[in-house]
C-alpha cells in the first residue's frame, strides 16, 4: 500500500464537514501518542469535545448505544488528532498507509452486549476518512467503568509510509 496523495486526508475531512480537534491534555502520566519506527500508537482517547465529555455513564443504562457510537467516532477523531499532532499536522496524516488496529472500550451495563456496534462508530469513520487504509483489525471490549465515567475510550495503532519524517 502507498501513502495517499498530499492533502487528501485534509480534503476528505473537509468534505465530511469534520475538523481535527485540539489534542486533549493527558489526564495522567502519559503522552497522547508515541512513534516507534513506521508505527504510531495512541493512548486511549475519550470523546472530549472542547475539553469536556458530552455524555457520561454506562451504555445500556442511561447512555443509548447510538449515542455511544457517535461518542466512539469523536474518540476516533481525537485519536487521529493525536497522530497528526505527533507527526506535525493534519497534512501528515497522508503518510498513514494502514490503520493496523483499533481497540475500543465500552463502559457497559451488565446485560449490554452490543459493544461491536458501538465501536463501529469509530470503524466507519476511519473508512470514510482514510478509505481502504482505514480497514483494520479491532477489539470491542465491555468494561465496568472508564476514566471520568466516559461511556467509550479507544486507541489506534497506525502504520506510516516507510521513511516518513
Amino acid at each position: 500500500m502507498t501513502a495517499a496523495p498530499a492533502g487528501r486526508i485534509a480534503a476528505r475531512l473537509e468534505a465530511l464537514g469534520l475538523a481535527l480537534p485540539p489534542v486533549a491534555a493527558p489526564v495522567a502520566a502519559y503522552v497522547p501518542a508515541i512513534r516507534t519506527g513506521d508505527h504510531v500508537h495512541t493512548s486511549g482517547q475519550l470523546p472530549f469535545v472542547d475539553g469536556a465529555l458530552p455524555t457520561t455513564g454506562k451504555v445500556g443504562a442511561g447512555v443509548d448505544p447510538e449515542e455511544a457510537a457517535r461518542l466512539a467516532a469523536i474518540s476516533c477523531l481525537n485519536a487521529l488528532a493525536a497522530v497528526a499532532d505527533l507527526l506535525g499536522g493534519v497534512e501528515a496524516l497522508d503518510a498513514v498507509v494502514r490503520v493496523v488496529k483499533v481497540t475500543g472500550y465500552v463502559a457497559s451495563a451488565p446485560e449490554f452486549t452490543g459493544q461491536p456496534a458501538v465501536i463501529n462508530g469509530a470503524s466507519t469513520l476511519l473508512g470514510e476518512i482514510l478509505g481502504e487504509a482505514g480497514t483494520h483489525a479491532r477489539s470491542a471490549v465491555g468494561v465496568a467503568v472508564l476514566p471520568l465515567d466516559s461511556p467509550v475510550e479507544l486507541d489506534l495503532h497506525v502504520e506510516l509510509a516507510p521513511g516518513t519524517a
